[in-house]
């Protein structure tokens, strides 16, 4: 039974991260291009808090019970994009600082050419 909520689970998730849209958003924006749009996606969250509100307005005019579920989708969404800014900075610092000390690491070496600026080779002084 284990077995079948596992199999189940990790069948679902991989749904979900596939094709679902936020779940792209969000993967596209951890990469290290998208990193720099980790605080504007936070405004995302408005829309979904805007649209949760609504349909709780219509559960309330007596709209079907479904929609509880549709606010329920449009909260977490809301939080996935209002936590994606934080993290998405946090990674970006960190990538920053690794870029940095690579770079650091990395100089290319330079030979000492000193006293040896104005003569050609085989030419002796």
């Amino acid at each position: 039974m284990i077995r079948l909520i596992w199999s189940a689970s990790v069948h679902i998730r991989y749904f979900m991260r596939r094709y679902m849209p936020t779940n792209i958003a969000l993967d596209a924006i951890r990469t290290r291009r998208g990193l720099k749009w980790g605080l504007p996606a936070m405004l995302l969250t408005l829309p979904y808090l805007h649209a949760a509100t609504f349909c709780l307005q219509l559960i309330e005019a007596g709209a079907p019970g479904w929609l509880h579920l549709i606010v329920l989708v449009c909260i977490w969404n809301a939080m996935k994009f209002f936590w994606i800014g934080p993290i998405s900075l946090f990674l970006l610092a960190r990538e920053r600082i690794r870029e940095a000390t690579t770079a650091r690491h990395t100089e290319p070496v330079t030979t000492n050419t000193a006293g040896r600026s104005g003569q050609l080779s085989g030419a002796h002084a």
